[in-house]
């Protein structure tokens, strides 16, 4: 059996409640192309879970994923593209993101 590697990231929502409804709404109908080039990069299972605006990221992945490979396709796609602008209606970066970064790595801190 695989041995998936887990990462956390998180990220945060404009504080407006229309368009948090509006992200969610998305989320319940994501785009069979998003899904798959989620797919496609090693992602096996991915969960988003939110309080007031921030988002919080779980995906489990395969050993050999790479964030760098993986925003390099999304480059290259154009379906890709369009939901990430999308998306940006809806997001803002944490407040210790670099100019251009979205999703943050999250560090493990406790574990049982």
């Amino acid at each position: 059996m695989e041995q998936l590697k887990r990462y956390c990231l998180a990220l945060d929502l404009k504080n407006d409640p229309a368009l948090i409804a509006e992200y969610e709404a998305h989320h319940k109908a994501v785009w069979p192309e998003i899904k798959k080039s989620i797919l496609d990069a090693g992602i096996r299972h991915m969960e988003i879970f939110r309080v007031e605006n921030r988002l919080f990221m779980i995906m489990e992945t395969e050993a050999g994923f790479s964030f760098e490979k993986k925003a390099a396709e999304d480059a290259q796609n154009p379906k890709v593209q369009e939901w990430e602008t999308l998306m940006w209606k809806y997001q803002q970066p944490l407040p210790t993101a670099r100019p251009g970064e979205k999703w943050m790595l999250m560090q493990s801190i406790f574990r049982l």
